[in-house]
């Protein structure tokens, strides 16, 4: 982390957001929570009626 002297603000950063900012994004969430239904489907089909 860098110092910075006092009375002066710290200059802005373009680091990427990461992963977190991501999955805070409602259209991914409801792709991930259909496709993890649909795995969940699959395999409780092979365990039950299979």
């Amino acid at each position: 982390m860098q110092e910075t002297p006092r009375g002066q603000a710290p200059a802005p950063t373009s680091e990427p957001r990461g992963c977190l900012f991501a999955l805070s994004q409602p259209p991914l969430m409801i792709f991930l929570g259909v496709v993890g239904c649909l795995l969940l489907a699959a395999a409780m089909h092979d365990l039950y009626f299979l």
